[in-house]
């Protein structure tokens, strides 16, 4: 039986049909374990029960997933013609790029090499930030418990309205970036002995879609590129900086309003004045992040590195003088945080202009529709993942201040945590997009392998690490039982999802960059749908019926990654065996 031409549910019928009823009722039995657990166990006896059970729940499922990649990999591929995809001549089954070189995955060979030079350093920068806003957090403590939940509130808002626009932005660019790059230096390595139109048809069998990319805009001097979508990235990060520093500064006290500050709390003011001050410094950010997906395109995550440790130092320095020295308290903690981002943005902008050109020759160059289409769905995306957490911590609010505290500690914790993932991500996305540009598919194959592979021993080292140091160091948050209570009853959960959470990011950044942003964003729609339901139907069960729902949440973010590439379908149909 082959796997074409609808097959395919036959063939999970056949697979799946002897253990359905196990696999069916497996997963509620679980639940009602644990919560049966929960109710007669102590705590210690409950997280190591908990632990074994999350172990023997993946070994089962690990079973099913061998029986079914088992007969997988019996079958031949099918060798139709599929006018549908462009590429080239793969000899395997989709599914075994899961496994490829599986025992090179720690080797430190080229493309080892390749990604760990990417992804130490895009981690860093990552970690830099939260570190920075901790020792923030910290001085504002001292001025007073008022100033910080004021504080707290303004960074809160600051940081999701630009979300919205600096996910979409960096994306993007990183993966236009580095596709652009890679037609140019291909096309320069074809002058000489080739011909012009030679390099023409090279350009239009790569398939990148660049309507209004001709040669002349990936002409480059001796000395600088001309990158058309990293000046358009520049152009839109400036833009939408300052729509979002008007925004803010006039729509501050409704927006904090809406957050629960009262026009008669004593939070509105300091509220309110770090927010419009926080804004000035939005053009900054955007710019800044934009072009560290220029840079990340060009597979150079250093240089954004070494911009943001010296920002964020120098906010660190300035925060005491402004806030203590010069007593201007919330006021100058905003202006400090103002002057490192506009630091981070003229390193960077200096560093860039040194590589490219980025003014490019007239308007008819710049790349604003392919970002404006691609932002959009992009935009869908953050949307939905924002309203998973969201909703999920507003149910946990709903459940008591004690379920809050606890369920806020663990979000963060196995929130925190992915940032090291990301930097994988972000180095599957570089190495794979320029790679898809060339058309050079083996190596598409080999990163995305190599970097999936990294993902779980990342996340499988994650959850040894989190599973006894958050055990014994839930003491570091609060000093409360009950909260120390539901903490242990959900590390099992924070922990154990460590590799989902993983997989899930890093195949993220391989669907980017293959520049399958529509799939991307139309996924995750579905996922969050049926989250949200999920959430609703959970969040009786309380504390743990909401870790269960995220847990769903993840897995699914994880397997919608895998059914792509695993299926061969969209940009991943080179994998199957077409001729």
């Amino acid at each position: 039986m082959r796997l074409a031409n609808g097959s395919g549910a036959l063939f999970w019928k056949e697979v799946w049909i002897e253990d359905a009823a196990v696999i069916e009722r497996f997963p509620r039995l679980f639940l009602l374990e644990i919560k049966k657990d929960c109710q007669k166990v102590s705590t210690k006896n409950y997280f190591f029960k908990t632990v074994i059970s999350l172990c023997l729940f993946n070994f089962t499922l690990s079973l099913q997933l061998s029986h079914i990649l088992f007969l997988l990999l019996q079958r031949k591929p099918s060798t139709e013609k599929n006018d549908g995809c462009p590429y080239g001549n793969p000899t395997r089954f989709p599914f075994s790029i899961f496994f490829k070189d599986a025992r090179s995955a720690l080797k430190m060979d080229e493309l080892g090499v390749e990604i760990a030079k990417i992804a130490l350093p895009a981690a860093l920068a990552l970690t830099a930030d939260p570190i920075a806003s901790l020792v923030d957090t910290a001085f504002i403590g001292q001025i007073g418990a008022t100033e910080l939940a004021a504080v707290g509130v303004s960074i809160a808002v600051f940081n999701q309205v630009s979300r919205i626009a600096i996910f979409p932005l960096v994306s993007i660019t990183t993966s236009f970036v580095a596709e652009e790059d890679a037609i140019m230096n291909s096309s320069h390595q074809m002058q000489g002995p080739t011909t012009n139109s030679e390099n023409k048809k090279l350009l239009e069998l790569q398939n990148i879609k660049l309507e209004s990319l001709d040669e002349e805009s990936i002409i480059t001097s001796y000395e600088k590129k001309r990158i058309p979508s990293a000046s358009s990235a520049i152009i839109i990060g400036v833009v939408l900086g300052f729509l979002q520093t008007v925004f803010l500064i006039t729509a501050s006290k409704p927006i904090l309003g809406i957050m629960g500050i009262k026009s008669d709390s004593p939070m509105l003011y300091p509220a309110q004045q770090y927010l419009k001050l926080r804004s000035l410094g939005a053009p900054a950010v955007l710019l800044s992040l934009a072009m560290q997906g220029v840079f990340r395109g060009f597979k150079d995550t250093k240089t954004p590195l070494y911009a943001t440790v010296a920002g964020d130092v120098t906010n660190i320095i300035l925060d005491p003088i402004f806030i203590f020295v010069f007593g201007l308290g919330v006021s100058g903690a905003a202006i400090a945080h103002v002057i490192s981002q506009y630091l981070i943005s003229i390193i960077l902008f200096w560093r860039l202009i040194e590589k490219i050109d980025i003014v490019p020759p007239n308007s008819k160059h710049l790349q604003f529709g392919r970002f404006l289409k691609n932002g959009f769905l992009l935009l869908m995306r953050v949307t939905a993942v924002t309203f998973c957490v969201t909703l999920a911590a507003s149910m946990a609010a709903r459940q008591g201040s004690t379920t809050m505290a606890a369920f806020q500690v663990c979000l963060q914790v196995w929130l925190a945590t992915s940032l090291l993932a990301d930097g994988l991500a972000v180095a599957g996305q570089a190495i794979i997009a320029s790679a898809f540009a060339k058309m050079d598919y083996e190596k598409v194959t080999a990163t995305a392998s190599r970097v999936l592979q990294l993902g779980v021993v990342l996340g499988v080292g994650l959850a040894i690490l989190l599973g006894f140091g958050l055990h014994f160091g839930a003491r570091l948050f609060t000093k409360e039982a009950g909260v120390l209570h539901l903490i242990s009853i959900g590390i099992p959960f924070v922990a154990g999802t460590q590799p989902i959470n993983a997989l899930a990011f890093v195949f993220d950044g391989v669907n980017f960059g293959a520049s399958d942003f529509a799939y991307a964003a139309y996924s995750m729609v579905l996922v969050a749908i049926i989250s949200i339901i999920s959430l609703f139907v959970a969040s009786s069960h309380g504390f743990i019926g909401l870790w269960v729902a995220l847990t769903l949440y993840m897995s699914m973010r994880a397997f919608a990654g895998f059914w792509r590439i695993g299926t061969g379908t969209g940009p991943w149909c080179f994998l199957k065996g077409i001729t």
